[in-house]
């Protein structure tokens, strides 16, 4: 990993965890829910717990689509290739799943379906190593 990438890493992983997740949390525990944020659950994979950290979603039938920004460098992309077994917020409505990594997919292709203006842009700036994930619906 270069010098850059690193320094990039850390810093969006500051701003995500003392910036970003804290806001969108308190928003939540007053009853706004936004749809640009959902809550993915995976299984610790030194720990077993419980892990929770808020992604963007795309949504369809069968399943999800995320984007992981920093692969499996990511606490929660380390989790996943550990233990694929998911749980993904719907709106009020906790989803269980398999994700699984899809390095074929086009991420930025991937980030302008989401739907939210200016969204590829933020997954480029914030992005270090991306990586589509697949989350499949077993419930």
């Amino acid at each position: 990993m270069t010098d850059k990438t690193l320094r990039k890493f850390r810093r969006e992983r500051i701003i995500g965890r003392y910036l970003l997740n804290p806001a969108i949390g308190a928003l939540e525990k007053v009853g706004v829910r936004s749809t640009l944020a959902s809550e993915l659950e995976t299984t610790g994979r030194k720990t077993g717990q419980l892990r929770r950290v808020r992604v963007g979603a795309q949504f369809d039938s069968t399943g999800a689509w995320v984007i992981c920004q920093h692969g499996t460098r990511s606490g929660w992309g380390s989790n996943i290739s550990a233990n694929p077994n998911v749980r993904l917020r719907q709106g009020k409505r906790w989803r269980t799943g398999i994700a699984q990594f899809r390095p074929d997919d086009d991420v930025v292709a991937r980030g302008r379906k989401f739907g939210v203006i200016g969204a590829a842009r933020v997954v480029k700036a914030l992005e270090t190593t991306p990586i589509s994930v697949r989350i499949d619906f077993t419930d």
